[in-house]
């Protein structure tokens, strides 16, 4: 028997009702008892709207699978298509509309890059994801079949130097793609440094050169005259390279270049659905309270590999010098979302008045609304979302009604300031959160 909690009529598992009132709401401005008595008043109001959303869903389905039945033999799409219609599945298209935007942050609306989805139960997977910003090329080049193993670049055993040098190789085509220079080719290059704020290569002839478009350096770390990093861009995705001739690669490179660095995964989907198994309360706390975590910066891991074992944390910002010697801070995790359930499911974590469970998207939507305000509010120690906003992925959704409704639930979410709701399937809109 699970212990629970009565509040404005909710019957509230004691795990998740000690999670939200300990840990979630300090910091938020908002006091337990409020948030508890606005989450019965939004149950109230749209569980049951829910729940006819559902019968519709039912019946459509029902009609759907005996028109099937009754036209194994003849079908016809036409016919088809005009059954949808009458029946309400398909609805007459709308008019043409806008949607304007604001506060959306660079990885949304500026940048283009992977996205990752994790299941926000797992920790250590959930770090992984948000660490995945940046990436070393040649890392993932050597243990990837990317580089071949044909003559004696096998990727088994240690170092292998002959398959190395092909990851440097293939690192060096990178470059110049990406990163073009204006003579010569980044093969070639014997130093990079910085003069007059711009990149100077010097190259394996003896002469020098510049990138072919001289915007593309962004920053670097160490001296111009000896930089122990450089920082490029090309489709406003970040390279960075780094320098070290004492390091293991770098006393091997003509320029003493130890990695390639990439900025790789932008987007991260902390997904609370269809990665995860959350059937009861302790697993809602768990995926709430990683949550949490991820927003305050705080979450942490320890990870064992054979006798030893280490900590597995958020990675911090990455810190530069601009070209102009000014100070440059980029994000060092990958921006997230959050994935509530959809319409379909229910979970006993909380019971409505009546011993329902209560709609777990709508409980979804509530806490991690909730959780993210501790990013809004610049409570953590790292910061998520620089633009300010919420970003929430809502999947699986029939018809304009089912988005019409999640809509107006989110208009009645806690919050301050703006959510962003990614529905699936549609496109991005601003939602304003007002208590």
């Amino acid at each position: 028997m699970v212990d629970r909690i009565e509040h404005s009529g909710l019957q509230i598992a004691t795990p998740i009702y000690e999670l939200v009132n300990q840990s979630i709401c300090p910091g938020t401005g908002i006091e337990p008892d409020h948030f508890w008595q606005k989450f019965a008043g939004i149950i109230n109001h749209f569980a049951p709207i829910n729940r006819q959303l559902l019968e519709k869903r039912e019946t459509l389905q029902t009609q759907i699978d005996a028109w099937h039945h009754d036209h194994r033999e003849n079908f016809d799409f036409a016919e088809y298509k005009a059954f949808l219609h009458s029946i309400g599945y398909l609805v007459p298209e709308g008019p043409d509309f806008k949607v304007t935007s604001e506060n959306v942050d660079s990885e949304i609306a500026r940048q283009a890059g992977p996205q990752l989805v994790v299941p926000i139960m797992n920790a250590r997977f959930a770090l992984n994801a948000v660490n995945a910003r940046w990436g070393s090329l040649y890392d993932a080049l050597y243990g990837n079949d990317v580089i071949s193993e044909e003559g004696g670049a096998e990727k088994a055993g240690g170092y292998n130097p002959v398959r190395g040098q092909k990851v440097i190789d293939y690192g060096r085509d990178f470059l110049d793609n990406a990163a073009p220079l204006a003579s010569g080719s980044h093969h070639d290059a014997t130093a990079y440094q910085l003069r007059d704020q711009q990149l100077s290569v010097s190259l394996q002839d003896g002469s020098s050169t510049v990138l072919a478009n001289p915007e593309q350096l962004v920053g670097y770390l160490g001296s111009v005259e000896n930089p122990t990093s450089i920082l490029l861009q090309n489709n406003r995705l970040h390279i960075e390279i780094q320098v070290d001739s004492s390091h293991q690669i770098g006393a091997t490179d003509r320029a003493g270049v130890k990695d390639i660095v990439l900025e790789a995964a932008l987007t991260t989907i902390m997904d609370c659905e269809d990665s995860v198994a959350a059937v009861d309360a302790e697993d809602k706390a768990l995926a709430y309270s990683n949550w949490l975590g991820l927003n305050k910066g705080t979450l942490e891991e320890t990870v064992s590999r054979g006798d030893s074992s280490f900590v597995r944390s958020m990675n911090p910002d990455r810190q530069f010098l601009a070209a102009d010697g000014s100070a440059l801070t980029l994000s060092g995790r990958s921006l997230m979302f959050v994935r509530n359930v959809g319409h379909l499911m229910t979970n006993p974590a909380i019971l409505d008045a009546e011993g329902n469970e209560v709609p777990e998207g709508i409980m979804d939507g509530m806490i991690t609304s909730l959780i993210s305000l501790h990013d809004l509010k610049r409570v953590g120690r790292l910061s998520n979302s620089s633009a300010g906003s919420i970003y929430i992925v809502k999947p699986k959704m029939h018809g304009p009604e089912e988005v019409g409704f999640t809509n107006q639930l989110f208009l009645q979410l806690v919050g301050i300031g703006f959510v962003w709701a990614a529905i699936v399937g549609l496109t991005m809109w601003r939602i304003d959160l007002m208590f």
